[in-house]
């Protein structure tokens, strides 16, 4: 179906030229799923791209050959690329805001494609997108098909994105990134979905992901790329059980595992070896609850959506009744699908939301009971990393204004050359060089980023952190880094995490103890070996059979 040969990729800047991609070469059968692997800056959504014609400005193909279904989309002219795109190729887009027209309805948008790419009329039209987003599983589908896609959660959008490239029944489908903003349960439904058109239609799939647990999952064939390059190609349970190359090796050594914790991930050291896993090994069981550094007791969140000046909306129990506690030093994490009420225990155990009801207590300090001036002194005590560092990150101030901020306003150092010096120790700290404190947040990569929010989070001298979802959206193996670093800060300070992710092999590695949520309640909670190895809860029965494993992995 779809032959790359020697493909060549270049984009011009006032810098000079950067070569992107560089002599790939791939093939895809009818009927087959390739997965494409490797780190940010790696070329694989730039090969993406490239098939489509949708190379960003300053991209242009050097070299090589794009051959699908026996034409050379290289030599296809603006119009005829149109022609093909949506109707015989789909994409799916990493970020579901960008792909989609604010402005218009989901219905709009999933009927004007269909009635593009299937020649329907506008009612057969709109009952063929009713059906896409009730097979995307889009709560009361024949409601909201008319809302904007602003109205939606981010999960809730991939899914409209995902059926917009494939309402048009292409035999082409370029998936990038698909299921990164997607919890367990709806990635699962995802990945069920394709492997089913797969089958029906046997078309071919190109996926590009850096979640090595949907490689395992879905792909026939897996190719490792490494800047620009093609390291390694070949059957999927080949590559991930006996990589060849260094590289290979060391992208799936970084990978947490599902069935078990280790003491760190495991990622190259200074001489670029692998060192050999090392299984956790518990401490003794955690303290009495009285040695509890936080406590949570019956904490209620309600909202009130849709209401007006003089009247309140339709009370909607955001947390109900949700009660835990963490020993100092200890991790717990939180975990459950979209809107079961995560974020929202966080923000409101940091003070960012309003809570409705419940006891927060923090070292000895009920919050709940405190104004916002009386909890100003104890909040640099409790941080907060957040799943996106770049929003989370003032994009005007230099690293050096950013981390001393803190400093500066829990008084922690008198004069600007101990701000300084304690910028420099926290930047070192989390793997970056000094010279960083010049820069601005735009001039550093996902993980970088998210290093300087570490950072920054320490500044305070804090006891406990809440991490929000602090690696979604970074590789495995800057992910792996970013993980190692929060594991020897926490040794290293005592400090206690509050830790939520829909990612369960990244919870099982980082907590000893974790909490399901589900519509605000939470359902079990316990051990955090106990809970993966025997779960006694059905909806935590359903989140772990739904996680996806390394297959065959050594």
């Amino acid at each position: 179906m779809l032959v790359i040969k020697d493909l060549t990729v270049a984009f011009d800047s006032r810098r000079g030229r950067l070569m992107a991609v560089r002599g790939v070469n791939l093939n895809l059968e009818r009927g087959e799923i390739l997965g494409v692997v490797g780190e940010s800056g790696a070329g694989k959504s730039t090969v993406g791209a490239a098939v489509m014609g949708l190379l960003e400005q300053g991209g242009s193909v050097q070299g090589g050959q794009i051959i699908f279904e026996g034409e050379n989309l290289l030599e296809k002219n603006t119009d005829q690329m149109r022609a093909i795109r949506g109707r015989r190729i789909g994409m799916i887009f990493q970020d579901p805001m960008t792909a989609l027209n604010p402005v218009k309805t989901v219905a709009d948008q999933l009927t004007e494609t269909i009635g593009h790419a299937l020649s329907l009329g506008a009612k057969a039209a709109r009952v063929e997108a009713l059906n896409w987003l009730r097979k995307m599983d889009i709560p009361k589908a024949d409601e909201r098909m008319d809302h904007y896609p602003h109205e939606f959660s981010g999960g809730q959008r991939q899914r409209i994105v995902i059926a917009l490239a494939l309402c048009g029944k292409p035999d082409l489908v370029i998936a990038d990134e698909p299921t990164t903003a997607l919890d367990v349960s709806v990635q699962a439904q995802i990945l069920k979905l394709i492997k089913k058109l797969v089958e029906e239609t046997h078309i071919g799939i190109i996926i590009i992901t850096h979640n090595m647990g949907v490689i395992a999952e879905l792909t026939d064939r897996v190719a490792i790329m490494r800047h620009g390059e093609l390291v390694e190609e070949g059957p999927t349970q080949a590559i991930l059980q006996h990589p060849q190359t260094p590289y290979a090796q060391m992208l799936i050594a970084s990978v947490p595992q599902s069935d078990r914790r280790l003491m760190r991930l495991q990622v190259p050291d200074n001489n670029g070896v692998i060192q050999a896993p090392i299984n956790y090994t518990p401490p003794d069981k955690a303290k009495a609850e009285e040695d509890a550094l936080f406590k949570l007791h019956k904490l209620n969140v309600i909202y009130h959506p849709g209401g007006s000046l003089f009247a309140k909306g339709k009370a909607v129990h955001a947390l109900q009744d949700a009660s835990f506690s963490i020993t100092k030093g200890k991790a717990l994490g939180l975990v459950g699908e979209s809107g079961s009420g995560k974020s929202t225990c966080a923000r409101g155990i940091i003070g960012l939301i309003p809570i409705s009801s419940g006891v927060v207590e923090f070292d000895g300090h009920k919050l709940s009971a405190m104004s916002e001036r009386q909890r100003r002194p104890v909040r640099a005590d409790m941080q907060m990393i957040f799943q996106d560092p770049y929003s989370s990150l003032n994009k005007r101030m230099k690293i050096l204004d950013i981390i001393a901020e803190p400093i500066r306003f829990y008084g922690i150092a008198t004069n600007r050359s101990e701000v300084e010096d304690r910028a420099v120790s926290l930047l070192k700290r989390v793997g970056l060089p000094a010279d960083a404190l010049n820069r601005y947040p735009h001039q550093f990569s996902g993980g970088q980023r998210q290093r300087i929010a570490v950072a920054r989070t320490l500044a305070s001298k804090p006891k406990m952190i809440i991490c929000d979802e602090p690696t979604s959206a970074l590789d495995v193996s800057v992910q792996a880094h970013v993980l190692n670093l929060l594991k020897d800060l926490q040794d290293e300070y005592n400090l206690t995490l509050l830790f939520i992710s829909h990612d369960l092999p990244v919870v099982r590695q980082m907590c000893d103890d974790i909490a399901v949520l589900k519509d605000g309640k939470i359902v079990e909670i316990g051990d955090a070996a106990a809970i993966f190895d025997s779960p006694k809860h059905p909806y935590t029965q359903h989140l772990i059979h739904l996680m996806p494993h390394m297959k065959g992995r050594r």
